[in-house]
Parts: structure tokens; C-alpha cells; sequence
């Protein structure tokens, strides 16, 4: 039997992956695009009849709609750990497999974690466009020695842990905190666990490591950078959902904290899209105009670091995460057990 899959937000990073492995029961259909029920007009009929697994990634919105269009789909395989995106009572209706992909990029997003407060803590960015400037005193880029400072790591799962034992090996002291709590990351790293806003209120750097749930909906909003310390770091890596972007805004610009560093956003295909853009803030969606609004704003300090959702994105991650996906596909299709959502 040949298995009809088409694969949405296909990049070019994956491309060597599927050009170094052979699947020759799968007939796969690529797509650059988004899968959402404005492009399903853009799928022959033919395809959408016969697919009978769909591969997307974060920005897809597997809504109702789009789970209908497909007749035959059986499989949702999506290449990421959070599965928000996807409508998971619409799958179980029609006994269709969602599948998502645990514990992947924690070495790849831990580093790229670390390269973001080195950045920031050693003013890198704006000390690399110095060259540009004719009246530019270098010590205006004067930095910290991370080992004088303390990190706050707000979620201490896989990619949590592995930050924690990066700020070990730079000697810096390390403050955590998690509902469940590791005892043997205290006892190995020496890290001490409290309260959440006990750790914003004596960390030079925050970095934010927790699963998005929808009820963490905004959980670093006015509130919580309010309580942050003065002239501290705000760094996350985790879901976008969680950071109250035009917040984050007001606190950078009064000087309550000091740099920022974000890789992920709530409307991520609205502020990375080169064509979006360019668009009048008018033509952008309702719902993600003010976050657009002030993601432009915050991209203009030199003390802000916005980079496109690439944490993960090494050619190691990136096979892992196809490797996953496809093996987990052939165990559902035999019959086997697999780890599934639904």
C-alpha cells in the first residue's frame, strides 16, 4: 500500500533529510505554505481526497474545516512539541491520530538560548554597528561577567535542565522554578528552586522554558516584569503566547529592563513574513495587529533581539524531528503503538 502524505511548511532545512531517505511506501506532496482553510482552495481536489496523513508544523491552524476537507485522513502529524494548533475534538470525531514530537532541540535551544544573553549581557549587537558610527566611545559596550550574575530559569523540563547546566559550567549562580521541582538537578548543579515571584525579583536574567497550556496565557504581562529587577534580562525560547509583547514594550522603554531577546511570538506568520511586513498595520489581522504593532516597535531598540522562531533549527534538530515523525507514521500505519495526543 503507497501512503498519500502531504507535507506543509516544508523548509529548506528539511530538504536534505527527505533526499537522504528513501521512503518508498509514501507518496509525498510538498508544501512552502501554511496549512489553514484559506489555502485548502489551493489543494487539488484529488490530493485532498486521497491524503491519507498531513505533516504541518506551528503555524498551520488545523481547524475543524480543514480536518473535513480531507475524507480519507487518518494521521496529523505535527513536527513540533505543542499541538494548540490543531482541533483535537475535530480529529477524535473522525478517529483520526494526532501526533507530536517530544523533547527534541534541547542542546540546539539551550545553546541558542545562552548566544542570546551573551548578546545581550555584552551589548554584541550594538557594538557589531560601531563600524557605522564615526563618534562611537566603546565604552558604551562595556558588559557582566555572567559568573557575577544570577539566571532565573522559569521551567526546568528538557530544554530547562540542559540551560541550567550551561549556567553551571560558566559558574553562574542559578535559580529555577517549576511545578515539579528535580531534586536531582539541586543536588547535581546546586540550583535552588522558589517561588516564581521570588526568582523574578533576585535574577539578573530571566529565560522562560515552559510548555504553553492556554492557561498561561500572558503569564509575563505588567505584573510580572513589574516585579523583575531593575536593569535585568528577559529571554524566551518557549511559546509567544506567553509574553505580553506591548508590555515587555513599556518596561523596555522606561529602562526597567535592560535588553530583551525574543525567538518565538504569538502571531509568528504575521511578524515574520517579509510580505506581512511590508502590508499597513490595517491589513494585518485583528487579532495579532497590536502585537505587530509593538514587535515593530521593540525591533528598533539595540538592546532587542528578535530572531524567527530558530531555536530548534539545527540540521541535528531538524533530523530528529523528521526521524521522529516519520517512524511514529509507520507505527500507527502497522497497527503498533505509538505516543499520540489523540
Amino acid at each position: 500500500m503507497t501512503v498519500n502524505m502531504l507535507v506543509f511548511e516544508y523548509k529548506d532545512t528539511e530538504r536534505e533529510f527527505f533526499q537522504n531517505n528513501k521512503f518508498d511506501d509514501f507518496n509525498i506532496t510538498f508544501y512552502e505554505e501554511c496549512l489553514n482553510e484559506e489555502f485548502l482552495d489551493k489543494i487539488p481536489q484529488e490530493q485532498k481526497d486521497n491524503a491519507y496523513v498531513i505533516s504541518v508544523f506551528i503555524n498551520s491552524t488545523v481547524s475543524r474545516a480543514v480536518v473535513d476537507a480531507f475524507k480519507n485522513l487518518r494521521i496529523i502529524a505535527t513536527r513540533s512539541t505543542g499541538y494548540d494548533h490543531i482541533d483535537l475534538k475535530a480529529s477524535q470525531k473522525k478517529n483520526i491520530t494526532v501526533l507530536n514530537v517530544m523533547n527534541y532541540g534541547e542542546t540546539s535551544v539551550a545553546q541558542y538560548t545562552f548566544g542570546l544573553i551573551i548578546a545581550l549581557v555584552r551589548n554584541i549587537i550594538p557594538a557589531s554597528k560601531m563600524i557605522r558610527c564615526a563618534e562611537t566611545n566603546v565604552d558604551d559596550f562595556a558588559g557582566r561577567d555572567l559568573s557575577k550574575l544570577t539566571l532565573g530559569v522559569v521551567g526546568t523540563g528538557a530544554i530547562g535542565a540542559a540551560v541550567c547546566q550551561y549556567a553551571h559550567a560558566l559558574d553562574m549562580h542559578v535559580l529555577a522554578y517549576d511545578i515539579n521541582p528535580k531534586k536531582e538537578l539541586e543536588e547535581k548543579l546546586g540550583l535552588q528552586y522558589m517561588d516564581l515571584n521570588e526568582l523574578l525579583g533576585h535574577s539578573d536574567i530571566v529565560t522562560l522554558h515552559i510548555p504553553y497550556t492556554g492557561d498561561n496565557y500572558h503569564m509575563f504581562s505588567k505584573e510580572k516584569f513589574e516585579i523583575m529587577k531593575d536593569g535585568s534580562y528577559f529571554i524566551n525560547t518557549s511559546r509567544g503566547e506567553m509574553v505580553d509583547v506591548p508590555a515587555l514594550y513599556e518596561f523596555i522603554e522606561r529602562k526597567k529592563i535592560k535588553g530583551a531577546a525574543l525567538d518565538v511570538l504569538t502571531c509568528e506568520s504575521e511578524n515574520f513574513n517579509c510580505q506581512s511586513l511590508s502590508e499597513k498595520l490595517g491589513d494585518i489581522p485583528l487579532e495579532c495587529r497590536q502585537e505587530v504593532e509593538f514587535v515593530r516597535k521593540l525591533a528598533k531598540f539595540d538592546n532587542v533581539i528578535i530572531t524567527p522562531h530558530i531555536a530548534y533549527d539545527t540540521t541535528d534538530s531538524v533530523n530528529y524531528i523528521l526521524e521522529k515523525t516519520m517512524n511514529q507514521i509507520k507505527t500507527v500505519i502497522k497497527g503498533d503503538k505509538a505516543y499520540r495526543i489523540v
